[in-house]
């Protein structure tokens, strides 16, 4: 999405083209309030469907996943007309990426609002060499070719369990969506489709954590 901003007349303009599906070229966003916001440093989960706690490299995050849905249940927004909702996660271990055998892949993460899926990509953590390379969609959605890691915030942190002794196998990813909204309350959920056949423990092959949420209510007209 190309999202090019500047203050003009005390507003904010937005190039938010068809990203949001609008006629106009140009949205002007008259507010934005940020209605939630949580790295987990407090502990609190309040609102969380499956929410639970542990600490990474000295970090209090939420999870670690695999193949399980979480959600977060927000209340009493303010007015509002869209929601800016942006997720940071940690992609953990042997992510494959597109690999389209069935049995270690596509690695699928995907984010929705209260039925509806709104976002569906895939991560690869394996090394890309000239013989061997598992693309993933990310920062597109799925499918695209992208080379693993494509678009990350942080690649040097290490694996969580199967690969918890090596460097880079876990990846930070900071994933924003703008949706039209207007309700006074939303329902948010994140899920996975991780294949990993013929594994002893899945979790520990592949898994997935969050590491920070914030949710706008904006006004855009």
């Amino acid at each position: 999405m190309n999202q090019i901003a500047w203050l003009r007349g005390g507003f904010l303009i937005f190039f938010l083209g068809s990203f949001l599906g609008l006629s106009s070229c140009t949205d002007t966003l008259e507010s934005s309030q940020v209605v939630y916001d949580n790295d987990f440093s407090t502990t609190n989960l309040t609102g969380f469907e499956n929410g639970r706690l542990f600490v990474f490299q000295n970090d209090t995050i939420v999870g670690y996943y695999h193949n399980e849905e979480v959600a977060l249940n927000l209340q009493a927004l303010p007015s509002h007309n869209m929601l800016k909702i942006t997720t940071e996660i940690l992609v953990h271990d042997t992510w494959d990426g597109n690999q389209e055998n069935g049995v270690s892949g596509p690695d699928i993460w995907l984010m929705g609002i209260e039925n509806t899926e709104i976002y569906r990509t895939t991560f690869s953590n394996t090394p890309c060499e000239s013989t061997y390379c598992l693309h993933q969609s990310f920062p597109n959605d799925y499918f695209r070719q992208n080379i693993p890691k494509s678009g990350a915030i942080q690649t040097n942190l290490p694996g969580l369990c199967s690969f918890g002794a090596f460097p880079n196998y876990t990846t930070r990813y900071s994933i924003s969506k703008i949706i039209e909204h207007s309700n006074s309350t939303v329902r948010i959920f994140w899920n996975t489709e991780l294949m990993a056949e013929g594994v002893a423990d899945p979790a520990c092959d592949e898994s997935w954590s969050l590491s920070r949420v914030t949710v706008e209510a904006l006004n855009v007209k």
